[in-house]
């Protein structure tokens, strides 16, 4: 009895392995695959939402733009084209939530430094503050990397309606004094077709890494 069972230990145990694996590959190709949701304005925090888009329940996508980047290069739309991009809202003399979420942006930078398929747009929402040389020496100061990040300023009233309209992501309207814009301390991952497809709190580490990982979910699904 005991020689019977000696014979056959190897195939017992080659068999089992491959039924493991089997069981794995069928139960890895029935889990349902992991998509990134595109949002809409009716799925975003009405306070962060123009009211005329409250009720917008698709095709919402980033409109058309044309700023001023750190070197006095106008940035349209255009420079984004069949990119995948990471944007935010900030003013360089924010004395709070700005510098982490600029410390952040850097960490993302890193990441994708390397990769043709993703860039970085930084809105300034003092754009009477932040000229092009204020822009310039801030973009020094924190490391940015012309190639990968546009830190762009520009028409006051453009910004504000990107805010609002298209990136969802302030709380206030105005177009009165320098500071009346509450800005928010979200990164918006936004696809080449201009959809966003997450929202993220740049001053929170574990939201970073939550944000690269969702960028490796949408480079992927544009492989598929």
């Amino acid at each position: 009895m005991l020689s019977f069972f000696s014979k056959y230990r190897t195939f017992g145990l080659v068999f089992l392995g491959i039924s493991i694996i089997i069981m794995y590959l069928f139960y890895d190709a029935l889990q349902p695959p992991t998509v990134l949701p595109i949002y809409q304005p009716a799925m975003v925090n009405t306070e962060l939402v123009d009211a005329s888009l409250h009720h917008k329940k698709k095709y919402h996508t980033i409109a058309d733009f044309s700023l001023t980047n750190q070197n006095g290069i106008t940035i349209t739309q255009e420079d984004y084209k069949d990119k995948i991009y990471i944007a935010d809202f900030f003013f360089t003399t924010c004395p709070t939530i700005c510098p982490i979420m600029t410390k952040n942006m850097t960490l993302v930078q890193q990441e994708i430094l390397s990769d043709a398929e993703v860039l970085l747009l930084s809105h300034s929402v003092t754009p009477q503050i932040d000229s092009v040389k204020q822009l310039k020496a801030y973009a020094e100061e924190k490391g940015v990397v012309d190639a990968k990040w546009n830190l762009v300023t520009g028409d006051k009233k453009q910004i504000y309606a990107l805010a609002r309209k298209s990136y969802l992501a302030v709380k206030e309207d105005g177009d009165g004094g320098p500071y009346d814009m509450i800005h928010t301390e979200n990164f918006i991952l936004v696809d080449k077709e201009r959809r966003i497809r997450g929202f993220y709190d740049g001053t929170q580490e574990k939201e970073i890494a939550k944000l690269l990982d969702d960028l490796a979910i949408l480079k992927a699904s544009y492989k598929d």
